[in-house]
C-alpha cells in the first residue's frame, strides 16, 4: 500500500484539473467539515451516492449556515435495504443532479479542509469513485474519524475483555448529544461535527469517558 503522504505528491503531480489544485493547499487555520453520503447500497464498487451534505466547522462552532447539500441521480439500482435506511426512493433521486455536476460543487465547498466523518473511510472511497474520473486522484485532504477520537477517549486504557461499543448511538448517549433523525446526510454530518468537537474538548482537557466495569476483578477468599 502506497503511504498516504506520497500518494498525495502523485496525486498533485498527475491532477487532471489545474484548477483544483486548491485541494493540496491547507484549509484556513481552525476549520473543518465534516461530511456524510448516503448510498444505494454498501459495495462501492457497485452503488452509488444518492445523496451528500457536509456541514463547516471553525474553532468550537459549527457553522450551519454554510452547509452542503445534493441529491444526486444514481446510475446504480436502489437496493430495497437502502431504501429502508435512508427513505430516499426512486421517485427522490430521479430528480437529482448527476454526479459528475455534484462533486465538483463538493470540492468547492470542502476546499484543502481535514474531514471528519464517522466511518468516514466508507464514505470517502465513495467520493474517490468519482474522484479517480473526473480528475485523475483521491480526495487528499486530512481525515479525522470520529469512533477513533471515540474508542481513544473512553477505551484507551480499558482492560482486555472489556466489551467496546463504537456505534453512533453509543457515541450519542456518551456525549450527550440529540439524536436527530439518522440516514439523512445533512443531520448525521451535522451530529458527526457535535461528536468531533466534544471529543476534541475532552482530549484538550484529558478528561476519559466514563465506563462500566466490564471485566470483574477476582474475588479473594480467606480460608
Amino acid at each position: 500500500m502506497i503511504p498516504r503522504a506520497l500518494k498525495r505528491l502523485l496525486h498533485r503531480a498527475t491532477l487532471k484539473d489545474p484548477a483544483y489544485r486548491f485541494l493540496f493547499a491547507p484549509g484556513p487555520p481552525g476549520e473543518a467539515v465534516a461530511f456524510d453520503c448516503e448510498t444505494t447500497g454498501l459495495d462501492w464498487r457497485r452503488d452509488d451516492i444518492c445523496s451528500i451534505a457536509a456541514v463547516r466547522i471553525k474553532g468550537d462552532r459549527i457553522l450551519t449556515s454554510e452547509r452542503f447539500e445534493a441529491v444526486a441521480r444514481p446510475r446504480a439500482e436502489m437496493r430495497a435495504e437502502a431504501i429502508k435506511v435512508h427513505l430516499l426512493r426512486e421517485s427522490d433521486v430521479e430528480i437529482g443532479a448527476p454526479i459528475e455536476t455534484v462533486i465538483p460543487r463538493f470540492l468547492a465547498f470542502i476546499g484543502g479542509r481535514p474531514l471528519v466523518g464517522y466511518y468516514l473511510e466508507f464514505d470517502v472511497g465513495m467520493v474517490n469513485k468519482y474522484l479517480r474520473g473526473l480528475l485523475g486522484i483521491e480526495l487528499p485532504n486530512p481525515m479525522i474519524e470520529v469512533s477513533k477520537l471515540y474508542y481513544e477517549r473512553k477505551y484507551g486504557d480499558a482492560p482486555p475483555g472489556s466489551v467496546i461499543d463504537l456505534s453512533f448511538r453509543a457515541i450519542l448517549n456518551d456525549l450527550d448529544l440529540p439524536a436527530l433523525d439518522q440516514h439523512d446526510a445533512f443531520n448525521d454530518a451535522l451530529m458527526t461535527g457535535m461528536m468531533y468537537l466534544k471529543l476534541r474538548d475532552l482530549k484538550e482537557r484529558g478528561v476519559r469517558i466514563a465506563r462500566l466495569r466490564d471485566v470483574e476483578e477476582p474475588q479473594t477468599t480467606l480460608a
